[in-house]
Order: C-alpha cells, then sequence, then structure tokens
C-alpha cells in the first residue's frame, strides 16, 4: 500500500470513523468534526475535521462552547494534511495552545524488524491490575516529567471494563520499575496504537523501548491486527526508522483550557 492510501485508511478507521474506546467514552460526528468526550479525568478532544475556509471558524467556536459547557479542557489533534491549511494558526487565534509537533509513523507488522529481546537484566512485566498500573504511572512521571494521575485512572477503567482493547507492559530491573508502554487495539480496524514509551533517563540507550515495541507487536499479529501506529516524539523516531515503520505525516495537539 502506498503512502497516500495508507494515511487515508488510517483518516479513515481511526480519525473519521472513530469509535468508544472505553467506559463512560462517547465519540460524536457534528458537521465535518467528530469529537471524543470521556469526562473530566479522560482525554477529550477532536479527533477528525473535514473543514473548509468558510466554515472553520464557526466549527470552531462551535467545539469551544461545546466543551466549555462541559467544563473540561479539550485537545484538537491536528494532522498535518488537515484542512484549512491554516488550521492550526486559526487555533492559536482562538485560544488553543500548541504542544510539541510529533511525527504519525505506520508500520506494517510483517515487515518490521522485531527481534529486539530485552538487555541482561531487564525482564518484561505483563500489567494487568492496580500494582502494575502503579509502576507503569511510576515510570510515566520519571520518564516525562509529567502527572500521571489521568494515565492512571484510564488505564485501570481499561483494564477493568475492556481488558481485550489494551495491552501494558513494564520493563523492571530487578524491583526496579524502568520503563513502560502500553498498547491500544481497536476492534474493526487493521491498526493498533503504541502510546506511551518511556524510559527513565539513566535506563535510556540500552535498547529497552526496542525490546517493548517488539513485545507489542507480537502481541498485535497474534490477535490479527496488520498495522501499528504511533504518535512519535523526536527521540523516538529514529528508533522506530530503524525496525521499518514509516513517516506518513505531523501531528500536534492543541489544547484549550477555559
Amino acid at each position: 500500500m502506498d503512502h497516500t492510501a495508507l494515511l487515508a485508511l488510517f483518516d479513515r478507521e481511526l480519525r473519521e470513523g472513530a469509535r468508544p474506546d472505553g467506559p463512560g467514552v462517547r465519540v460524536e460526528r457534528t458537521g465535518d468534526v467528530v469529537r471524543r468526550i470521556a469526562g473530566a479525568q479522560g482525554w477529550n478532544g477532536v479527533v477528525w475535521s473535514a473543514l473548509d475556509e468558510a466554515g472553520a471558524a464557526a466549527a470552531i467556536a462551535e467545539q469551544i462552547a461545546h466543551y466549555t459547557g462541559l467544563g473540561v479542557e479539550f485537545e484538537w489533534k491536528l494532522y498535518g494534511h488537515d484542512r484549512p491549511a491554516d488550521l492550526g494558526q486559526r487555533l492559536c487565534a482562538a485560544g488553543f495552545r500548541p504542544e510539541p509537533e510529533e511525527t504519525l509513523m505506520i508500520g506494517e507488522i510483517g515487515e518490521l524488524a522485531l527481534d529486539a529481546e530485552p538487555p541482561p537484566g531487564i525482564r518484561l512485566e505483563p500489567v494487568t491490575g492496580p500494582t502494575g498500573v502503579d509502576l507503569v504511572a511510576d515510570v510515566h512521571e520519571k520518564a516525562f516529567g509529567t502527572d500521571s494521575s489521568r494515565l492512571r485512572d484510564e488505564l485501570l477503567a481499561q483494564l477493568s471494563a475492556v481488558p481485550d482493547t489494551v495491552v501494558a507492559v513494564v520493563a523492571m530491573a530487578g524491583d526496579e520499575p524502568v520503563s513502560a508502554a502500553r498498547m491500544e487495539l481497536v476492534p474493526g480496524t487493521r491498526f493498533a496504537g503504541l502510546w506511551g514509551g518511556g524510559t527513565v533517563e539513566s535506563w535510556r540507550g540500552r535498547g529497552i523501548y526496542r525490546a517493548l515495541v517488539a513485545h507489542r507487536a507480537h502481541v498485535a499479529a497474534a490477535r490479527g491486527y496488520r498495522y501499528l501506529q504511533v504518535d512519535a516524539l523526536s527521540q523516538s523516531r529514529p528508533i522506530l526508522e530503524r525496525l521499518g515503520f514509516t513517516p506518513l505525516t505531523t501531528t500536534t495537539p492543541y489544547v484549550y483550557t477555559s
């Protein structure tokens, strides 16, 4: 499949065709916008839009009014091929704050280099309940320097209510969690998404991230998925390219806080 066709498939299955993926989550289509609503403790935001210059301002204002009315912060997840071309500037003018740009990368599982094993002294443990979730959250805070309370709540809810749609794994050095990652399995699509892969600073550069990607890829393949999708930060992109992932476009979170 060529890059244009693959990007169109991604848009169709995961963005325009987005569906509820957790307890209490709603997905709504209003005009040419698809949005996710998950309450105060979940991720809320616009996942797809097909706007033109004439209708963009009204659509942006409608989403601000909707989420502000719910009393929640939300994100407009903007991709490099979204239209109109100046949508990012329009979002900034409306009060959104852009976060660091990421690269949308997709790999066909059967074509990836998945022979990476954990380095000596590291074991990978599946996360199935609260104890494992706490380890994932601990790594997240150390690796990214951000609060992990929402991650903890959402992962616990998924593992409890829809365990077949999420895979989480933590890399342990003895009793110390040093890296962790999760994977979202989207029923009815050909895609599984890799999220949250992070390693504490003192353990980076040893191949743990590669091992976590390979582990999740094998699980996805066993469950019948064809593609892996990643929103990659700059430090992850070279590793993923060496594994066989292809960069397709950029994606930038635009955050609105009322």
